[in-house]
């Protein structure tokens, strides 16, 4: 399995294609391409991202893409949005690259939660649903657009008139008994043989635009098994998929969706041991897998916003502080380590530039602190300056405001203190 693999994920800038990213990016079986419809947060997680395909409904949606996959001769298409799902399955004879995805009769039906009830008719653990408000015997009720994703335009409704309102709309809503209790998602993984391999619950402890932001691991549970079983019967998924389950008043799991793609916080099962989204693409290269999970660990996910910069700065040259800049309270600063070790691969030449009242070679030997990561090493004597010892085309870190304003001041260069670091790091690397 030595050759490398260009995999393309499309739309390159959902919840979905960074866990794809995170999922693969490591791999050395795998070159990782983006390509979006819209300028997106995708350009700084993707180092080659297109930003010029159109939506999949578009007319030249197949032309575009087409011409990306040819560009980079991509292998594979990674779909990261349900639509983009659908489309991409339906054009896959067309298409110059594999989708990753599962059967296209799956898609369709997945994409539309009527039709998967419909298709589903009979099992115990679909939740009650009903044509239209006449249906209604009694109130709460649950709402969702057909064909939506996350949590979009999904609610609660606790009247008629409530209902008749939402249905005027003219949108193609699900309407289900209201399931009060607690909501699971269920990762899975089904090989190309239809055998089932995994199905790891976890809980949406919190949720952000229908994406679970705190989540845990949860114990193995026969109820959620059997449900994922009997999906996996009925529908004909390949690699990654999931499906949602919600417990009703009598505390029953009830289906809310399943989807035949990677979710978006799969994050969590993966540092489980079960790298979802890999795992796929082995199983499509014909590989048997097997699992190996820590499965004492017991595994709390919670996610926020991160930001992420680019910037047009040029530098040859990185000049760093030690004392309280490479180290911070008696620790390793590892974020400016790893910018530093990234300035290294790119080329740029790192400067250590101390005036520490410490033995600072001992230090660094005790905090293992590689001598060799610097091209030198500048220990400064009583009555030194700094500025005096900056050349070039170069930035300088520091903690000191003080020695920023100087070198500052005397070198014309960027100064940078250690909570501006985030913003030199290379996030596509």
């Amino acid at each position: 399995m030595a050759d490398v693999k260009n995999v393309l994920v499309f739309p390159a800038g959902t919840e979905i294609a960074f866990e794809i990213y995170d999922a693969l990016y490591r791999s050395k079986f795998v070159k990782l391409f983006g390509a979006t419809s819209v300028p997106c947060h995708a350009e700084f997680v993707f180092e080659n991202c297109a930003e010029d395909v159109p939506f999949p409904n578009h007319p030249d949606f197949l032309e575009k893409i087409n011409e990306v996959v040819d560009r980079w001769h991509i292998d594979y298409i990674y779909p990261a949005h349900d639509s983009a799902l659908l489309a991409l399955t339906r054009l896959q004879g067309q298409l110059h690259a594999e989708v990753v995805t599962s059967a296209l009769e799956t898609v369709e039906i997945c994409r539309d939660k009527n039709r998967t009830y419909t298709f589903l008719a009979g099992a115990e653990y679909l939740p009650a649903s009903y044509a239209d408000a006449d249906a209604v015997p009694t109130y709460p009720v649950f709402i969702k657009p057909a064909v939506g994703q996350g949590s979009q335009g999904a609610r609660r409704i606790d009247s008629r008139a409530q209902l008749e309102e939402a249905l005027a709309e003219g949108v193609d809503y699900a309407i289900c008994e209201y399931l009060p209790g607690e909501e699971v998602s269920v990762d899975c993984f089904t090989d190309r043989h239809g055998a089932l391999r995994l199905a790891s619950p976890r809980s949406r402890e919190r949720i952000r635009a229908g994406i679970a932001v705190r989540s845990r691991i949860l114990p193995e549970d026969p109820a959620i098994a059997a449900i994922a079983a009997d999906l996996n019967r009925r529908f004909s998924f390949r690699g990654a998929w999931f499906f949602q389950i919600k417990k009703n008043a009598a505390g029953a799991y009830r289906l809310m969706e399943a989807a035949p793609r990677v979710a978006g916080t799969m994050g969590l099962t993966r540092n489980l041991g079960a790298n979802l989204p890999l795992m796929t693409l082995f199983d499509r290269w014909g590989y048997d897998l097997d699992l190996l999970l820590n499965e004492h660990a017991q595994l709390l996910l919670d996610r926020a916003f991160i930001s992420r910069f680019s910037s047009d700065l040029h530098y040859q040259k990185v000049y760093v502080d030690y004392d309280d800049t490479l180290t911070i309270n008696g620790k390793v600063n590892g974020e400016l380590m790893r910018f530093l070790y990234q300035a290294r691969d790119a080329g740029k030449e790192l400067i250590l530039l101390s005036r520490s009242h410490q033995d600072l070679m001992a230090d660094m030997r005790r905090r293992a602190i590689c001598e060799g990561l610097f091209d030198q090493i500048i220990w400064l004597k009583e009555g030194e300056a700094k500025p005096d010892f900056i050349e070039g085309d170069a930035i300088f870190i520091d903690d000191s405001f003080a020695e920023r304003r100087r070198v500052r001041d005397a070198c014309h260069i960027p100064v940078f203190d250690v909570d501006m670091v985030e913003s030199l790091l290379d996030w596509r690397s």
